[in-house]
């Protein structure tokens, strides 16, 4: 193989064929990692399933409701705070649950990201400067599954290759 620069030789183009498409998988690991213990901390922790007292859903959301910007989602919440917060809690179990199996690949990110939208805008929207504010980071991380989806290592792709079979 005399006389190929390193980046023509058929191995490490292989190689970097196939780290490209395994690319998402460490963001796909972390975020459904990160979103499953934080749904099942919510739920498990019978403080934060109140809706007033240290720790509870609805001290959080009475404490950032004026320097959210949306207080009427905050408002929201607060109507029915035990229930947003079980939706919440259940929310990050499935969008966690559903990244990692990489079911419904790019729906999961887009509740993701969504939630890490509202969270951004409702709680961590006062940090100062702005990217002390994790929410927004969380947002953006979401967004390249998002927009590929869970093409390798999932059950989106073992359901196209199924489907693929039955045409062929």
């Amino acid at each position: 193989m005399t006389g190929l620069r390193l980046s023509e030789r058929p191995d490490l183009a292989a190689l970097r064929a196939r780290a490209a498409r395994h690319a998402l998988l460490p963001l796909r690991v972390f975020l459904g990692v990160t979103f499953v213990y934080a749904g099942l901390d919510k739920l498990t922790d019978s403080a934060f399933l109140k809706s007033s007292g240290t720790g509870s859903i609805g001290e959080l959301m009475h404490g950032v409701r004026d320097s959210s910007a949306v207080p009427a989602l905050v408002d929201l919440a607060l109507k029915a705070p035990v229930g947003f917060a079980v939706l919440l809690a259940v929310g990050e179990l499935l969008v966690g649950l559903g990244v990692l199996a990489g079911l419904y690949g790019r729906l999961a990110a887009a509740g993701g990201a969504l939630i890490s939208l509202s969270l951004w805008l409702t709680v961590s929207w006062q940090s100062d400067p702005y990217y002390y504010g994790n929410d927004l980071i969380y947002l953006m991380a979401w967004l390249p599954l998002v927009l590929a989806g869970t093409p390798e290592l999932s059950l989106d792709a073992r359901r196209a290759a199924a489907r693929a079979a039955r045409r062929s």
